[in-house]
């Protein structure tokens, strides 16, 4: 570990074996504290190359826990997070108004470290348990078309680090690898990501995979659609920007301040705010930035146009649909 310390101190580069190494040592607890902070804040300061990444979510991929959902035809919406932007919880509600059109959703998350409200702190507070268990995973899949995969319960990494990413309470490389580190392995992901540069290394990730992706990077730095600024957007069919023109699928004119996107102060006040758009009461800004991330996540799902898509996700929000999804998440 010296060694592998010494070199990036030096700016100096890993390889995929000597990346996928470091995460098992890390993840065996043979790497001190102080080390993973070093760790941590080198990759702060640096984004990591491609061969790092792709042996970091080696690494992780193959320590996790194991389920098996290849029967599903389903969609992870999610973020790095790390934008300090501070947003409601954009993609947990859109995952809601996917499954709520029919489609099933493994969603994959934790608590939050960087930001308020993390997924699993939103999730936990509403009554959700947490589980890890493939026949209780696919039972909600099954009755209700969505599960949950709390990340910490499926990657010993993440349990191992948990505090220490608290307490540094700043992005670290684990926000990246997130999204990449799906359990469940869903066929479809609407990916978010907060610059541009690991957009385009997440992207040439994905090349080389079979995952029917998006990856979404909002020009002004949020890991989502926000209606803010325009997008760049990478798919299997290549590199496209969309304009704040393209993005009104709903043909409403509208100008989404940052401020209209807040989050609340505490994890009380982002239930609130959750169930509150859930129920059909949110503003105009919040409901068109959940409905059109709803959209792409749908245009992934199926071949029909965006326009169609969002009728779909507003038939979902405003009937009650995706209300109904977690009441019955809830009860189960």
């Amino acid at each position: 570990m010296k060694a592998i310390l010494e070199n990036l101190f030096l700016e100096k580069t890993l390889t995929k074996q000597e990346a996928k190494n470091l995460f098992v040592e890390l993840s065996k607890g043979k790497i001190n504290q102080t080390q993973a902070i070093a760790v941590a804040t080198i990759y702060n300061m640096r984004s990591p190359t491609l061969e790092e990444m792709l042996g970091f979510q080696q690494a992780m991929m193959e320590l996790s826990i194991k389920v098996d959902f290849k029967e599903f035809n389903a969609i992870d919406i999610v973020g790095t997070g790390g934008d300090g932007k501070n947003t409601f919880n954009i993609s947990t509600l859109a995952c809601f108004i996917v499954a709520g059109t029919g489609e099933k959703v493994i969603k994959h998350g934790s608590f939050s470290s960087s930001s308020i409200t993390g997924s699993s702190n939103l999730l936990k507070g509403l009554g959700y348990h947490f589980t890890n268990n493939e026949e209780n995973l696919k039972n909600q899949l099954d009755k209700v078309g969505i599960c949950y995969l709390h990340a910490p319960i499926f990657h010993p990494i993440l349990q191992n680090i948990s505090i220490l990413r608290k307490e540094l309470g700043v992005k670290t490389i684990f926000n990246t690898l997130g999204p990449l580190s799906n359990p469940g392995k869903p066929k479809n992901q609407l990916l978010g990501v907060n610059n541009l540069e690991m957009a385009r290394i997440y992207y040439y990730m994905y090349q080389n995979t079979k995952n029917n992706y998006a990856i979404i990077h909002s020009l002004d730095g949020y890991d989502e659609i926000t209606l803010t600024s325009d997008i760049k957007c990478y798919t299997p069919k290549g590199e496209r920007f969309y304009s704040i023109g393209e993005l009104e699928i709903g043909k409403k004119k509208i100008k989404v301040s940052p401020y209209e996107l807040k989050g609340g102060k505490n994890t009380k006040e982002n239930i609130r705010t959750f169930v509150s758009i859930l129920s059909g009461e949110g503003t105009l800004a919040q409901n068109e930035v959940v409905l059109t991330n709803a959209t792409f996540a749908l245009s992934l799902l199926n071949k029909d146009s965006l326009e169609n898509n969002y009728d779909k996700a507003k038939r979902s929000l405003k009937g009650g649909q995706a209300k109904s999804i977690l009441k019955k998440l809830l009860s189960l």
